[in-house]
């Protein structure tokens, strides 16, 4: 038997305003969003932005319906239209917002494992990591390098 360890690095910051400005253009973004989340089951509302490389920002929402898994979520809406409307261009950083409905604090928004699944098909599909910036339960900002930081044992098909 052999054991191994896995390690991540990633930034953290306490407020947007020590994220650099292209960060805080995004967020921005996914928070104006936000406002367009279908979510009347969860209360839960999630926004997502894309940056391309062409700087063009796609952004998307959660999208629930009464049969639970049709819904989507706000990353993987952003990345299919992405994928849809800017399908040779390269992702370059996403980021995730989340509030319950009715308020505007932050809550922990870190993309759940079917997101992960599909930022690494875009991850490979371009061959190119893109960092992802979400915000964690204390409110603080995570910036993580690429999704296979996040997901280091996906599914390959």
């Amino acid at each position: 038997m052999k054991k191994d360890l896995i390690q991540i690095e990633y930034r953290k910051f306490d407020t947007i305003s020590e994220l650099p400005t292209e960060y805080q253009k995004l967020w921005g973004q996914a928070l104006e969003a936000r406002q367009f989340s279908h979510s009347p089951y969860s209360n839960f509302k999630v926004g997502a932005a894309i940056e391309l490389e062409s700087g063009q920002i796609i952004t998307g929402t959660n999208q629930e319906n009464a049969s639970f898994p049709a819904g989507l979520c706000a990353e993987r809406t952003a990345m299919y239209r992405a994928g849809i409307q800017a399908p040779d261009q390269k992702f370059k950083r996403i980021a995730i917002t989340a509030s319950r409905r009715n308020s505007e604090t932050l809550a922990s928004a870190p993309p759940c494992g079917g997101c992960r699944q599909v930022m690494l098909e875009f991850e490979k599909r371009h061959q190119q990591g893109f960092e992802i910036l979400f915000t964690d339960a204390e409110g603080k900002f995570v910036l993580i390098d690429k999704p296979a930081d996040l997901f280091p044992f996906s599914f390959v098909f």
